[in-house]
């Protein structure tokens, strides 16, 4: 500035009027002797510019960014978007998504006014309508008596007309000296009825609900199924008056022999096929000891006894079930036999004749049936039933004599151990227990997060082990011994069974073990290595059950859900 005036005042004393009246702009210089001015009117040629429109405090976010590497501002984290909208997206899909499910915009609620309509409809049947302004009108959600007057509708925090039941009168009595007739604050209501007896005609209807009821929920006493056998052989009897239950002795085997073979082969063909049933087959069980004979269960109620040897027919088929037969068992010599079915009846059979002796039901479903081995027991058998017990009967009485009732799931299997002094069951509940017999307390309680359901179990012929038959496709070995420890290193895989009870069975000489199958194909392991030896295709469904000869070296029988009984050597 001072530069300025020092130039304006040496310009108009020099140049007089002509710079008036010249329109050539003159500009201004700086006199030489002013080198202090110089320094402080010092143009920089490149400045630092912010560009038009844009601010460097604020960094923008993106909406979709998961993670920021500093701490924003607010006005950074909540800063509108920029650019354009989306013209494609619709009115749903453009909203801000604040949780999960959508967006849910702030709203006010007073706990009041809440607690106050909740209660007016759970006391009244009715509330009032938010979502209809308050201005004059008045709408009600539910029924009401009074919705045509918005005066009547009161809430439960203001005073409202006595309804019916609210003018009932009570009894009242608050005299302690009055011992008989106190009342207190239990005094009933005046004509007050507490036995409400419903008139005829109600009464009539109740009973026709409760004999529909009662059809249609439990099982009707029907008439008893007609229990009969057929012989099917001629000759029931040999020149010398003995029964077909007696063994043959002309067979080239000695089947009254106590000791097993020595060496047992693999067997390698299709020898015989036992065709009978018109339904595929439950259980397959020999004759105890002699094994020349043996009894098949199936899913068409009947029961048929088959010879091993000779003709190998069909001997006698025993009918006596109205449902499918789930499982059989022979006494130790044979002459008697238990029978389980779906009918939830177990019937006790005469061998040779084919008449039913008793029958025994608890109105669950028995899914095993067992004689006590010992000889002196042979009067008493259990069954796992549906309910989760284990029920034992006296078949001389009937009755029931003992009740294990600890599993929670379907009992399965029951299999003796230590010379018949205890016996261990499976059951749905994926658990082992071992059981001393007569004693309804488990004293052994085998359950691991590893296991699962062993619906068929079978010992070894040494009775030093059990081989369980488990639901994911594998045969576990158990030790039947004192400890019942599982074995690790013995577990033989490579079949398929699950959802399946499968039954197996040992060789004589517990060299291999045998197994069926769901895809009808039958397995041989080796007991000592646990390696698969062979596998056939048996059946056209199901291979249930497979079991080794007791007296022969590489004859076995298998049976599935087909129909047919084969016989493999």
């Amino acid at each position: 500035m001072l530069a300025l005036q020092q130039y304006s005042g040496s310009s108009d004393e020099d140049c007089g009027e002509d710079t008036h009246s010249s329109n050539v702009e003159v500009f201004p210089t700086i006199p030489k002797n002013s080198q202090l001015l110089q320094k402080q009117l010092a143009i920089c040629s490149a400045p630092d510019v912010i560009p038009t429109g844009l601010n460097e405090e604020n960094i923008y976010i993106h909406p979709e960014t998961t993670e920021l590497t500093f701490n924003p501002k607010y006005e950074e984290l909540f800063a509108p978007l920029v650019g354009p909208k989306n013209p494609f997206k619709t009115q749903q899909q453009s909203i801000d998504r604040n949780i999960l499910s959508g967006h849910v915009e702030p709203a006010h609620v007073s706990d009041f006014q809440f607690e106050n309509q909740r209660r007016t409809f759970t006391s009244y049947g009715y509330a009032l309508d938010p979502s209809v302004s308050t201005d004059g009108q008045v709408k009600v959600v539910g029924s009401t008596d009074d919705g045509k007057n918005p005066d009547d509708i009161k809430t439960v925090f203001e005073s409202s007309k006595d309804r019916p039941l609210d003018k009932r009168k009570r009894k009242r009595n608050a005299d302690p000296s009055d011992i008989d007739g106190f009342l207190g604050p239990w005094g009933g209501f005046v004509d007050e009825q507490k036995i409400a007896k419903p008139s005829e005609e109600e009464q009539a209807e109740l009973d026709e609900l409760i004999s529909k009821k009662n059809k249609r929920g439990k099982p009707t006493e029907d008439k008893p199924v007609e229990e009969k056998s057929v012989l099917h052989i001629k000759d029931a009897v040999d020149y010398q008056g003995r029964s077909f239950l007696h063994a043959p002795q002309d067979v080239g085997v000695n089947l009254k022999s106590d000791t097993p073979p020595e060496k047992c082969f693999l067997p390698k063909s299709h020898i015989h096929t036992w065709s009978g049933h018109s339904k595929g087959i439950a259980a397959i069980r020999w004759f105890p000891r002699t094994a020349h004979l043996f009894l098949s269960a199936s899913m068409d109620c009947r029961i048929k006894l088959w010879e091993v040897y000779n003709e190998r027919r069909c001997v006698r088929t025993y009918y006596g079930h109205r449902q499918a037969v789930r499982d059989i068992n022979f006494n130790n010599s044979g002459k008697h036999f238990l029978s389980a079915g779906y009918d939830r009846y177990i019937k006790l059979w005469d061998t040779e004749t084919g008449q039913v002796l008793s029958r025994f039901t608890s109105r669950k479903i028995p899914y095993c049936v067992k004689f006590n081995p010992d000889k002196n027991k042979q009067h008493l058998f259990v069954a796992g039933t549906s309910d989760k017990k284990i029920i034992c009967w006296d078949t001389r009485s009937g009755d029931i004599v003992q009740e294990y009732d600890r599993h929670l799931g379907a009992v399965n299997s029951i299999t003796f151990v230590d010379e018949n002094r205890r016996f261990v069951t499976t059951s749905d509940d994926k658990s082992l227990r071992v059981w001393e017999w007569d004693i309804p307390v488990d004293m052994k309680y085998i359950a691991d997060p590893t296991m699962h359901s062993m619906p068929a179990v079978t010992p070894a012929p040494n009775g030093k082990w059990l081989a369980c038959q488990s639901m994911d496709n594998k045969i576990v070995i158990f030790s039947a011994m004192n400890r019942f420890k599982i074995n690790r290193k013995k577990t033989f895989t490579g079949h398929m069974v699950a959802g399946y009870a499968c039954s197996l069975d040992f060789s004589p000489d517990m060299s291999y073990l045998v197994s069926g199958d769901a895809d009808g194909k039958c397995y041989i392991w080796d007991w000592k290595t646990t390696k698969l030896y062979k596998k056939w295709k048996a059946h056209d469904n199901v291979c249930i059950s497979a079991l080794w000869h007791p007296h022969e070296s590489s004859k076995l029988i298998t049976a599935g859900w087909d129909g047919l009984i084969k016989y493999w050597d």
